[in-house]
């Protein structure tokens, strides 16, 4: 009977903005459908108040109050991570022989389809942002938008002030055209950050090979504007403030109107 109100409340609603009970809680990491079903069979489950026990029920994710288990679940469409990425871990979603950024995560977060905007090299540590924003990480990641990410890197050889103008200047890694203007920042002949707006494979890598030199350590610091929480250890992550996250959608509205016909 409580099914069965419930079921015609939540079809008075626009059906575009209805979404069916276990598609809503396997979309959220809650639980996989089967586990839906078996809680809902032992009354775990409640919307605005009242148990259902039929998962197929259609409700609103923007105006019902659903709850697993005595849990308040929030809709978001999407989510935002920050990784403090260790040493060893690779960028993927998936893969058989190394472990992934994913393996660090919760199955709550792994059951919502993040996957990681870009990516760092195995051995480089640092700010990783992951997302299941798809348009969000397409953009983030276009040329055209100039996205600045700063490392903090050690080398092996020190840096001499032509090293420093070449590397600033752009420098010749073996594509059409040589990287873009850098920013590089010394805190001492080995040491220090340098900004880049690009995201070629290997970047910072191949920038001081062409300089005779070789990186010994790198961390990324910040990316589009957003620093490394510095109270995350390694491995450690946090879901983005609200304000981050604008800063990210600010950001990438000023770099399209800025830069309309780059590429």
């Amino acid at each position: 009977m409580v099914s069965g109100k419930i079921f015609i409340y939540f079809h008075s609603f626009e059906r575009r903005r209805l979404m069916r009970l276990d598609k809503f809680l396997s979309e959220t990491g809650t639980a996989s459908r089967s586990e839906s079903r078996r809680a809902a069979r032992t009354g775990g489950i409640s919307v605005n108040g009242s148990p259902v026990f039929d998962v197929s029920v259609h409700i609103s994710p923007e105006q019902d109050v659903i709850a697993y288990r005595g849990q308040i679940i929030r809709y978001r469409k999407y989510i935002y991570l920050m990784l403090n990425k260790p040493e060893g871990v690779i960028s993927a979603t998936e893969d058989a022989a190394e472990r992934t950024v994913l393996d660090l995560l919760p199955e709550t977060y792994k059951k919502a389809g993040l996957f990681p905007c870009g990516r760092l090299d195995k051995n480089t540590t640092g700010l990783l942002i992951l997302t299941n924003n798809g348009a969000l990480t397409h953009k983030l990641l276009s040329p055209k938008n100039h996205v600045e990410k700063t490392y903090r890197f050690t080398c092996e050889k020190p840096l001499s002030g032509t090293d420093h103008a070449r590397l600033e200047g752009g420098v010749d890694i073996g594509e059409v055209h040589p990287t873009a203007p850098a920013v590089l920042t010394l805190f001492s002949e080995r040491t220090g950050e340098i900004t880049v707006t690009e995201g070629k494979f290997h970047q910072i890598k191949r920038m001081f090979e062409a300089v005779d030199n070789r990186i010994v350590l790198l961390e990324r610091i910040s990316f589009a504007g957003i620093p490394l929480d510095p109270s995350l250890s390694r491995g450690g992550f946090r879901e983005l403030t609200g304000k981050e996250i604008a800063i990210l959608e600010s950001r990438l509205s000023l770099s399209d109107s800025n830069h309309p016909t780059s590429i």
